[in-house]
């Protein structure tokens, strides 16, 4: 499958919009791209949203039709993630798996939360720094449960395919062995990011254990049920995601002919400078 992005705006400004289209036809990357990039489903889609060591907290727009990757706004603001020393803004290719859904009507028998109402959240360990909108196709090693603000957020911790490691990197104990620090600090990173924003450290399930690739699967599994249903119209509550698609023709939302901006790229507008300060985090360790 050819996929390529479409942008409309520049980024880092509210008119930014990182649309996706296959073979030059728009798609919704939450709906249309499928989860599983081969029969085996061993396989499978990533879509990245924010490239490592950026600090724009980009994510797929869950109201605007096709879903485009926007940055996200609090208060009319664009928000930025900041760097916690000694990380500096995200520290994996970081995205969404398609067709999936962490559905906020279910609470998690063994989080005690409910889903955070988000695509699937994917961390890409890799060696790449990758770009906005590419489709990864990577190979899923774990998965951690942070609990955010009262919401089970999963993170799958996934490789690259064509990555150099990825030959050696097939369940989560794999890591350590090879990139030793690598699950500590990932844990870190999500425990403390949102502290200089004056928020609280973040907690997780299972006292931060990052649990092995079968468990990681069997949440890719129930959430792509959730997203099933929810695109079928089933779910309890769809919570206003905007569920148009141009491949599903099965579904009551499928409208092939779509009319989305036209491509109208512009040069990144610049970050202010605060974003670049360091942030030293007592307790992180």
């Amino acid at each position: 499958m050819s996929f390529q992005t479409r942008q409309v705006g520049a980024a880092n400004t509210l008119e930014y919009k990182v649309y996706l289209e296959e073979n030059g036809k728009p798609i919704s990357p939450f709906h249309d791209i499928p989860l599983y990039a081969n029969e085996e489903k061993t396989i499978l889609n990533m879509i990245v949203e924010v490239p490592r060591w950026t600090n724009a907290k980009l994510e797929i727009s869950k109201d605007i039709k096709l879903n485009p990757i926007i940055q996200d706004t609090k208060k009319g603001k664009l928000r930025f993630v900041r760097n916690c020393f000694p990380h500096h803004g995200y520290i994996h290719n970081y995205g969404a798996f398609p067709q999936t859904w962490e559905d906020p009507n279910v609470t998690h028998p063994e989080t005690k939360a409910k889903g955070d109402n988000d695509p699937l959240d994917v961390c890409e360990i890799g060696e790449k720094v990758a770009t906005v909108g590419e489709i990864k196709q990577v190979k899923v090693l774990g998965v951690m449960a942070l609990l955010d603000e009262g919401e089970t957020d999963w993170k799958i911790i996934v490789i690259d395919v064509n990555d150099p490691l990825a030959p050696k990197l097939n369940d989560i104990e794999d890591v350590e062995t090879h990139l030793p620090g690598l699950l500590r600090a990932t844990n870190e990173w999500f425990r403390i990011y949102k502290i200089p924003d004056g928020k609280p450290e973040n907690q997780f399930a299972f006292s931060g254990e990052c649990k092995n690739k079968k468990y990681a699967e069997e949440v890719i599994n129930e959430t792509h049920e959730a997203w099933e249903k929810l695109i079928a119209g089933q779910s309890a509550d769809s919570k206003g995601i905007e569920l148009v698609n141009t491949t599903l023709s099965k579904t009551a939302t499928y409208d092939p002919n779509v009319d989305i901006p036209s491509a109208a790229p512009a040069t990144a507008a610049p970050i202010d400078k605060s974003i670049d300060k360091w942030f030293f985090i007592s307790g992180a360790h």
